[in-house]
């Protein structure tokens, strides 16, 4: 039985925006007093893209506000967003679609500024888009990857960056999404429902793969988005096409676990989404409705969201629970480390929503 909290329905609050909003991520707490969050915009009037920092506020009226306090313009359309937890120098790292790669590194003030930056020039890592970066746990390397089948690891430094290519698959293998495990490992997904399990302990390629063929044959989903537990760090969370969310447990690695989506049915899960599953990220406020010890089999509670505008938690043998249903998709979200009941997510329609959870 769901314990009481997962039957509140969360406050909501909506800010519209001025352009497309194509990522949102929390940044780390800069003062005990104010709240910060980083935006990814695309102005499509001008062509132009940037990123934002954004104070997040309560106005007299008790609904939260947005107000921008340093922005940067960036050379070409976003593609991936990631931010740095680091409390001594927090920075941003962002791919774009013309294969660039900029980090900007945040002055840790009130409010913070975005004071330098490093990057990468388009052609150098990627000969398309940057499908995902992600940056390293409390270090000072990222991982990108991208549909032209290459892998690379980028060490940042405060005067510029130097990279280096774990794997070009030659155009034959496509990376869509990429996550760190731990400072040696991460795990990379693309189509066909692939996973794939890098060590660079082992160079010359994946130590581990994991080939979906699920779903009456049908392998042509792509994987979106990938997130690995700090606590589980064998077990990778995916999510993707047709509303398909499952995860892989490197102990049992062609066994994989549906929670949603293609071949969901055969376990009698209800899945929340039907369409493209944009972003997964495990939930740490939703706690798990089993009694006792939790089992290292169980996939703890995790949280998506979709093309057909849906945020939802998703929890193994239970049924989901809705947080947000909007009439267009939900293109990104980022769970609040410090305060894990609070969610930002960007709307298609040009606007922001902020939940906090009872």
């Amino acid at each position: 039985m769901a314990i009481p909290a997962r039957s509140e329905a969360p406050q909501i609050h909506r800010c519209p925006q001025p352009a497309y909003v194509d990522a949102v991520r929390w940044l780390p707490p800069f003062s005990a007093l104010n709240r910060f969050a980083a935006v990814a915009y695309f102005d499509s009037d001008s062509a132009s893209s940037s990123i934002e920092i954004h104070s997040i506020s309560p106005n007299p009226h008790q609904t939260l506000t947005l107000t921008p306090q340093s922005s940067w313009l960036s050379p070409s359309r976003i593609s991936s967003l990631a931010t740095s937890h680091s409390h001594h120098r927090p920075f941003l790292a962002s791919g774009t679609f013309a294969s660039s790669l900029h980090v900007l590194f945040a002055a840790p003030a009130d409010p913070p500024s975005l004071d330098s930056e490093v990057s990468i020039p388009e052609g150098v890592l990627h000969g398309g888009a940057i499908a995902c970066v992600d940056l390293m746990e409390g270090g000072t390397e990222c991982v990108t990857v991208g549909e032209d089948g290459k892998v690379n690891l980028v060490r940042i430094g405060d005067s510029g960056m130097d990279y280096r290519r774990v794997f070009d698959g030659s155009g034959l293998v496509s990376y869509t999404a990429a996550k760190w495990a731990s400072p040696t490992e991460f795990a990379t997904g693309g189509l066909g429902f692939g996973l794939q399990w890098w060590d660079q302990r082992k160079p010359g390629g994946a130590v581990s793969q994991f080939k979906g063929g699920w779903g009456q044959g049908r392998t042509s989903g792509i994987v979106h988005s990938i997130d690995i537990h700090p606590s589980r760090k064998h077990t990778c969370l995916a999510g993707g096409s047709l509303g398909t969310v499952f995860a892989w447990d490197l102990r049992w690695p062609q066994q994989p676990v549906i929670l949603s989506g293609v071949g969901a049915g055969e376990t009698g899960a209800h899945s929340p989404s039907e369409s493209e599953v944009w972003e997964v990220q495990y939930d740490r406020y939703t706690k798990t409705t089993n009694k006792g010890t939790i089992s290292s089999s169980k996939i703890l509670p995790a949280m998506i969201c979709s093309e057909d505008g849906i945020l939802a938690v998703i929890e193994q043998g239970e049924e989901p629970l809705e947080l947000l249903a909007e009439p267009c998709a939900i293109n990104s979200f980022d769970i609040d480390r410090q305060n894990p009941s609070d969610v930002i997510c960007s709307l298609e329609w040009e606007s922001i929503a902020i939940l906090t959870r009872p």
